[in-house]
């Protein structure tokens, strides 16, 4: 049975699948046809504009994601981490909570595995819990003119191109670091199983509402990671000791081109991303399989 759109009085679940995961969208089928089963109303968005890539199979309407949320109860996503983070980009403004099928690598944002999906059946009798997580807002100045705006659900990365740089971090205005290094991770603690987590940083459990600061193979000692309360405001300014290009990108996405004097200013945002919970995986087993650990 194919995805279908049946009428009820029940919101729809927008189906986002990643079709370089989900090849020729068998499994988002199979969900679809399952809500389906269960009187949902579905739509399949695309997460690519590019037909060809995407593959549609024959006889399955698809939409576009921004113009179903207004009327959707949940996205669900079939990918990985950066397939939940483009819908949650897109979702956070309205609030409409997102529940992920893991298909991609660790999958730390995703809720079910693929051998989870029986539990649909929960998510489509309205049976589910929602989680909240925090979300940073970033902005670029330069002078006294703002460049850039934007916001993330992990992290905010300063980076050299493939060259050092320097470096200052402050905290509300006070110093807390000055160093050359290969750049910085500003993250969430949802994103705190990412970049930071590689660069070094903590791990914080997904639920805190913290700023987690963390160099990038800083070149001095005493430049760690450092947590803060999510009332902080922490500024990077880009040095002019070293004239080396560097970049800003927010949740992994295009790079923000920064100059010496640059300030990226980052702070705790008034969006938030909301999760559909339906496992009762703790954050500390989720931690443990997705990082290899045996028991």
């Amino acid at each position: 049975m194919g995805i279908g759109i049946i009428m009820g009085d029940k919101k729809k679940i927008i189906l986002y699948p990643n079709a370089e995961r989900d090849v020729g969208y068998e499994v988002t089928q199979k969900v679809g046809s399952m809500l389906n089963d269960f009187g949902r109303s579905t739509v399949l968005c695309r997460m690519f504009d590019d037909e060809a890539a995407c593959a549609v199979p024959h006889g399955v309407d698809t939409s576009v994601l921004e113009k179903e949320l207004a009327s959707a109860e949940m996205i669900v996503t079939f990918g990985g981490d950066g397939t939940i983070l483009r819908a949650a980009r897109a979702a956070a403004d309205l609030g409409v909570p997102i529940l992920g099928i893991n298909m991609g690598g660790k999958g730390f944002l995703t809720e079910l595995e693929i051998e989870d999906i029986s539990l649909i059946e929960m998510a489509a009798k309205g049976e589910y819990r929602i989680g909240t997580r925090m979300m940073l807002d970033a902005q670029v100045t330069r002078g006294n003119e703002v460049i850039c705006r934007d916001f993330a659900l992990n992290d905010v990365a300063i980076r050299g191109d493939n060259k050092v740089i320097d470096l200052t971090l402050f905290g509300d205005g006070q110093k807390i670091s000055q160093f050359s290094g290969d750049g910085a991770v500003i993250a969430t603690p949802t994103g705190s199983t990412a970049y930071s987590m590689a660069a070094g940083g903590p791990i914080v459990e997904p639920s805190a509402h913290n700023i987690i600061v963390t160099p990038i193979c800083a070149h001095v000692i005493e430049a760690k990671a450092f947590v803060l309360t999510s009332d902080r405001h922490v500024s990077v300014e880009i040095g002019y000791k070293k004239h080396n290009p560097a970049y800003m990108s927010v949740d992994g996405g295009d790079h923000v081109c920064l100059q010496s004097g640059d300030f990226v200013n980052v702070g705790k945002s008034e969006r938030y991303t909301r999760f559909v919970r339906l496992s009762n995986r703790s954050f500390y087993q989720k931690v443990s399989e997705k990082l290899g650990e045996k028991s």
